[in-house]
């Protein structure tokens, strides 16, 4: 890939290219991550009894905002690795995204700007919208 500060500017190929590695590289980073997770989850939880399926018992909340996670994942909690994992994967077309939009903003094509700013926004309201402070 070229450098961006070059004279030479990015042609679409190589966008696309990056994007692609992007994409791919995410899906696969998330499923180390959680690979990861599955497996301290294991080891952490492997020896302890089985439950009583006629009881349903719900799981604790903690590891429902970013920082949770994070700290969970930092801790080698198995469900936080997890969890950082599934948000790795829920980030990946995010950023995709927003390295279309970069693209579009260096190709200068208005068009494909205003759309791809209307689908992050109703990407980002759809994760954000429902949070409560």
């Amino acid at each position: 890939m070229k450098n961006i500060f070059s004279k030479h500017h990015l042609a679409d190929q190589d966008i696309e290219q990056f994007i692609g590695l992007q994409l791919r590289y995410g899906v696969l980073l998330s499923s180390f991550i959680v690979l990861v997770g599955g497996i301290v989850y294991l080891i952490q939880s492997g020896s302890m009894p089985l439950p009583h399926y006629q009881l349903f018992i719900g799981e604790k909340g903690g590891l429902n905002t970013g920082s949770a996670i994070w700290h969970g994942a930092t801790a080698m909690q198995a469900k936080g690795i997890i969890q950082l994992g599934v948000m790795v994967l829920i980030a990946t077309p995010i950023l995709r995204i927003m390295f279309s939009l970069i693209g579009f903003i260096l190709e200068k094509d208005r068009l494909y700007i205003g759309i791809t700013l209307i689908v992050l926004s109703v990407m980002m309201f759809s994760i954000f919208g429902g949070l409560k402070v």
